[in-house]
């Protein structure tokens, strides 16, 4: 089966609705799916479900997503750098599942794995917990938290062979490696496609069985949120 497209919008061609769960891969900027963001932006569906870290910054990833109100609930664990979320949310027109980050990548995991739930500690007595079933294992209190079981997988690896092995560069593993597991359609972009064979299989961080389509999506810019660096001291 040829996994490669021609662009995004031909690799997310009859596969977006309205009111979908999309998990996107992402940390930041880090590791961004943005071509296939994008493309969905574009696309016009509305009342959509992300599950993904965070929602990106204003105008950026996700980000973009909500200034065009296409996004109904965001399902993440950090959302300090985004001011349209904070507006959104603050106003009542936008739901937010706040999850704690490692919860939240094992929700993702256990999707991918057909696991339906989990117990975990992280969150008891707090507001994570409200309205989860609380089970309590040699005296401790766990709440249960439930699989992430995605109607679309959008990540963005580094290198892929032709047959959707992919592997993913530094840092910008993050969520993208859980969230391609867990959709029911996973589309990738990369930067680079390679022929079979030309992967140490050693050094590939998911089989291509979880990969559906694929696109070529750059150059990329590579942005990062803040740059900080220190003032030059005077020569001596």
């Amino acid at each position: 089966m040829k996994k490669l497209y021609p662009d995004a919008a031909a690799a997310l061609d009859g596969l977006l609705r309205n009111d979908m769960l999309i998990a996107s891969g992402g940390f930041g900027l880090c590791g961004l799916p943005e071509r296939l963001l994008d493309a969905i932006r574009d696309s016009g569906v509305t009342g959509l479900v992300f599950a993904s870290n965070n929602a990106g910054i204003d105008n950026e990833g996700i980000g973009k997503l909500l200034r065009t109100r296409q996004v109904k609930k965001m399902i993440s664990s950090y959302v300090g750098e985004n001011k349209e979320f904070e507006r959104q949310y603050l106003a009542g027109e936008l739901e937010v599942e706040f999850c704690p980050q490692g919860t939240l990548a094992e929700r993702m995991r256990s999707g991918g794995a057909g696991i339906a739930g989990f117990y975990t500690k992280t969150g008891v007595g707090t507001q994570v917990a409200e309205g989860k079933e609380v089970k309590s294992f040699d005296g401790e209190d766990y709440i249960l938290e439930r699989g992430i079981f995605a109607d679309l997988a959008i990540v963005k690896a580094w290198k892929a062979d032709e047959s959707g092995n992919l592997i993913f560069r530094k840092t910008a593993r993050n969520f993208n490696l859980p969230a391609a597991t867990c959709g029911k359609i996973c589309v990738v972009e990369v930067e680079e496609v390679v022929p079979v064979g030309s992967l140490d299989p050693d050094h590939i961080h998911l089989p291509g069985v979880y990969v559906q389509r694929m696109i070529i999506g750059a150059p990329y810019d590579k942005k990062i949120e803040f740059r900080t660096v220190r003032e030059r001291e005077a020569a001596q």
